[in-house]
């Protein structure tokens, strides 16, 4: 089984990078995050035809979760819980749903977007809130929670550890709480199967990050585990995150996690 999740940055404008990915790679279970569109505007048509199941927690214009499945590897997505309870201010950011024979939880968690903002305070709030809701997906085993986790874990997964030290992403409270879903029996999957690499899955639009090798993983996949367990290989597709045709990607690039 290969589980991928991605910040798409747009479904509308990343359509044609999507499908690409999904017709070379053919993933059995997709995670996306920054739909940036409604439920209704979702092209669910278009992941119909290439051969894939939907679930979405839309939202306009701002962030956005999904799940996509492939039809053929089993049923489709059953959802079980869209938004994170007491959260909903800060939008679509959570969907979890049923999908061969996991409990899988797309998440994209708040960008903080400094220590000094206030936004900070309610990222370290939602954070505390998901830590909340996953101990119950802990219990029932099967889980995966995967997605956009605005936040390094470690020193080994951002470019410059000493550069960024206390700055969002990287700050202790941050870091804090990730371990606490560690702490539940989640496993960071594609750290335990990369150990000692330096990886990235995100890079700036500016100033050449991409080709400098100037990133951060910040796209994870925690699984249960028992779903851990089964995980044989792990990596990030850079060539999703290559310009293609004068077309721009998402500043993300996929991370893909097989299980036996």
């Amino acid at each position: 089984m290969l589980l991928v999740t991605w910040n798409v940055n747009s479904i509308t404008a990343r359509l044609d990078f999507v499908l690409d990915f999904l017709a070379t790679r053919r993933p059995d279970i997709v995670c996306l995050q920054e739909l940036k569109v409604d439920d209704d505007a979702f092209p669910r048509l278009a992941f119909a035809q290439a051969g894939y199941a939907c679930a979405t927690h839309g939202q306009r214009q701002w962030n956005g979760v999904g799940v996509l499945v492939r039809k053929d590897a089993g049923p489709g997505p059953e959802i079980v819980q869209a938004g994170l309870l007491g959260q909903e201010a800060a939008g679509g950011r959570l969907l979890t749903v049923r999908a061969l024979g996991l409990t899988v939880t797309s998440v994209y968690i708040p960008n903080g977007k400094s220590v000094r903002h206030p936004d900070f305070a309610l990222k370290l709030a939602w954070l505390d809130s998901l830590a909340t809701y996953t101990e119950g997906l802990a219990r029932e085993g099967g889980s995966v929670v995967a997605g956009d986790f605005n936040l390094c874990p470690g020193d080994l997964d951002t470019w410059d550890p000493a550069r960024h030290a206390g700055h969002i992403f990287h700050t202790e409270e941050e870091r804090s709480r990730f371990q606490r879903l560690l702490a539940q029996g989640y496993h960071d999957v594609f750290r335990e199967q990369v150990p000692g690499e330096r990886v990235f899955s995100w890079w700036d639009y500016r100033a050449g990050s991409f080709h400098k090798k100037q990133g951060l993983r910040i796209d994870l996949v925690l699984a249960t585990g028992d779903v851990a367990r089964r995980a044989t290989a792990a990596s990030v597709d850079r060539d999703f995150r290559k310009k293609r045709e004068g077309r721009v990607p998402s500043d993300h690039a996929p991370v893909l996690v097989e299980l036996a």
